[in-house]
């Protein structure tokens, strides 16, 4: 049950730290209504995350990711681009495409503008994936709401999964965009479209996990979460009849230093033929890297 080495790790959700950790979350603050979120956090879940990643000043940010992947054997990981910002991540995905590959976070808000835009990233990126924040949105977009099938069929047609964030937000948002209970209509409507949850889905693991053994086009990252909070019920289903679904994601340096996940790693009671699929296979064969 020990983790493995040099397997070549695959994650799933990481960034190129060029910039305060509070801008990574400016799109957030017209939705913040109490003043501690507003004025005293470096990010709106910081009660959270009590040892946000420190980079310091770098002469090459993008140099000092490589290298910190390589430290802790990180062979590839997705980075989110876009076409007016996120200019060190276009650039990692340009440059080193053997080692990051790209996602768009979209926002269903701007309608058919944004699947013509997620078009674009495509043809540019290669975008491997679609990925969402529903309560984070303004105004927020409720996964049930009909104003994602656009983004859903663009998804389809490209072949690329759609990963939204669910479970009860860390900012002190409302949560009712983000419920678990709402993908079932998503993967019941749309059995062609790959759905990757984000984000944790607590306190709903018993109905993630269901949902997962119900659907066969639905998945499980473990971004945002330190090994030693991974949820009992999903390792247990990543162990038995879920061993296919379930993918490692980190949140560096968003929440989580490398150094932070993967000391914690190690003690994750994974069997030994769960790790390879949950740290490198289970990605490269939904994303199809």
């Amino acid at each position: 049950m020990a983790m493995p080495e040099n397997i070549g790790i695959i994650d799933l959700m990481l960034a190129v730290p060029n910039q305060e950790i509070s801008d990574y979350y400016d799109f957030i603050e017209p939705l913040l209504m109490d003043e501690e979120s507003r004025q005293m956090f470096k990010m709106p879940a910081q009660y959270m995350f009590k040892d946000i990643p420190n980079t310091g000043q770098q002469d090459d940010y993008l140099a000092y990711t490589v290298e910190k992947m390589d430290e802790f054997g990180i062979a590839q990981a997705m980075v989110g681009v876009d076409e007016d910002k996120f200019d060190s991540q276009n650039e990692a995905v340009l440059k080193h495409p053997e080692r990051f590959f790209a996602c768009y976070d979209c926002n269903p808000n701007n309608g058919m503008e944004e699947v013509r835009k997620i078009r674009r990233l495509k043809e540019k990126y290669d975008i491997k994936a679609v990925t969402a924040f529903p309560s984070g949105l303004c105004p927020q977009v409720s996964l049930s709401d009909k104003r994602w099938y656009p983004i859903f069929v663009a998804c389809v047609d490209l072949d690329i999964p759609f990963c939204p964030c669910v479970g009860v937000p860390g900012p002190r948002i409302p949560m009712e965009p983000q419920k678990v209970e709402h993908l079932d209509e998503i993967c019941w409507f749309f059995p062609e479209l790959k759905v990757v949850m984000r984000h944790g889905g607590e306190p709903w693991t018993e109905l993630a996990w269901k949902l997962m053994l119900k659907y066969p086009n639905l998945y499980y990252m473990t971004s945002a979460f330190a090994p030693k909070h991974y949820p009992e019920n999903i390792v247990k289903f990543a162990n038995t009849r879920g061993s296919d679904k379930i993918m490692y994601a980190g949140y560096f340096p968003m929440g989580l230093s490398l150094e932070r996940i993967f000391s914690d790693m190690v003690d994750v009671p994974f069997k030994d033929e769960v790790w390879p699929k949950f740290l490198r296979d289970n990605a490269r064969r939904v994303f199809k890297l």
